[in-house]
């Protein structure tokens, strides 16, 4: 089958690597239909070491089950399911309690089975993983459903960990897919204000028709104070910081109000939390990290199901698997937001 691979900073390639196969009882095989290129790919894309032989990438995928190891028993040859970036055993103490992306026996696609961005993949734990849907193969939803793989579910656990909730003023830090999304998940939550933080305007008009109210372009010192003079307040009950950057983590506490809270859901780019006296003085609680997805996406399913929420509008561009590393340079030169890959 084709598969993309990683070599090193702006070399994916598109290659035949050999057919996944069940390895353990509670595998199962899945034909993907639907997968997608993600911000966090980008990270890898401009900085790795190049390498002679190619890793596997990509995290985001829709597809049919094909076969099903001995011990699966909730999924079944022909279901169509969407799978989450980080697969977990869905029996260990965090999974019970919804960390699934802390559970020991599990990992995120492409490190110790197939990548996302391919023909095919071998899913662990599979009665775990995979949510069925039950809507046609060539729903209009799909882009929609697969953003319930990583990106809206990330928006979600964003939202969830800075506190959000009905009447409160919410910041969002980064116009990127996740950003966007984590608008939306804000608004789903019943924020009352929400200033996104972004300067691309294509970008920032969706922001606002998934309900940012206001747009501030200014970064760094400027733009915390164009948000405190819009707000006409000291800052935001919540500030989401979806971009991993110092920079953006130290405006996300510095436009939180006293007592507030701060989501992160950015890749961190350093080891270092910027900021601290300011979080300290302001008894400001940081929360987030790598979303559950796998326990989220139950959640967030009936909205999309029933047409609430639209997150697949964050897909500008759908190519062909052989295309995907042109995708790739899309979206790192910001010609694409986010790319939906058709195997």
């Amino acid at each position: 089958m084709k598969a993309t691979l990683i070599y090193g900073a702006g070399d994916v390639r598109v290659e035949d690597v050999p057919d996944p196969t069940l390895q353990n009882p509670t595998d199962a095989i899945v034909r993907i239909t639907h997968s997608c290129i993600c911000g966090s790919d980008l990270w890898p894309y401009k900085s790795r070491e190049q390498t002679e032989q190619g890793a596997r990438i990509g995290h985001e995928f829709i597809g049919m089950v094909e076969e099903t190891g001995s011990d699966v028993g909730r999924v079944q040859k022909g279901d169509l399911v969407v799978a989450p970036f980080f697969y977990a055993d869905g029996t260990c103490e965090y999974c019970r309690a919804g960390l699934t992306t802390a559970c020991p026996n599990g990992s995120a696609w492409g490190a110790e089975t197939d990548g996302g961005q391919g023909e095919a993949a071998r899913v662990p734990f599979a009665d775990a993983v995979l949510m069925k849907l039950d809507v046609p193969h060539d729903s209009a939803l799909m882009p929609s459903l697969l953003t319930l793989s990583d990106v809206f579910g990330t928006g979600h656990h964003a939202a969830v960990s800075a506190a959000v909730g009905p009447g409160k003023d919410v910041a969002v830090i980064g116009d990127g897919a996740v950003g966007l999304l984590a608008v939306l998940a804000a608004k789903r939550l019943g924020a009352e204000r929400i200033v996104l933080m972004g300067h691309h305007k294509d970008r920032t008009d969706l922001g606002r028709e998934f309900g940012a109210t206001d747009v501030v372009e200014e970064r760094g010192e400027e733009g915390e104070q164009k948000l405190r003079d819009l707000l006409g307040s000291d800052g935001v009950h919540s500030a989401i910081e979806a971009v991993g950057y110092e920079q953006s983590l130290t405006s996300a506490i510095n436009v939180t109000k006293p007592g507030g809270h701060v989501g992160i859901v950015g890749v961190p780019q350093s080891g270092e939390l910027p900021n601290l006296a300011a979080k300290f003085t302001k008894n400001i609680t940081i929360a987030g990290g790598i979303a559950p997805t796998q326990a989220n996406m139950h959640e967030l399913l009936p909205d999309v199901l029933d047409g609430t929420v639209e997150p697949g509008r964050v897909f500008d561009r759908t190519i062909p698997l052989d295309e995907t590393p042109e995708g790739y340079r899309a979206m790192n030169a910001r010609e694409a937001l986010k790319v939906l890959v058709r195997p």
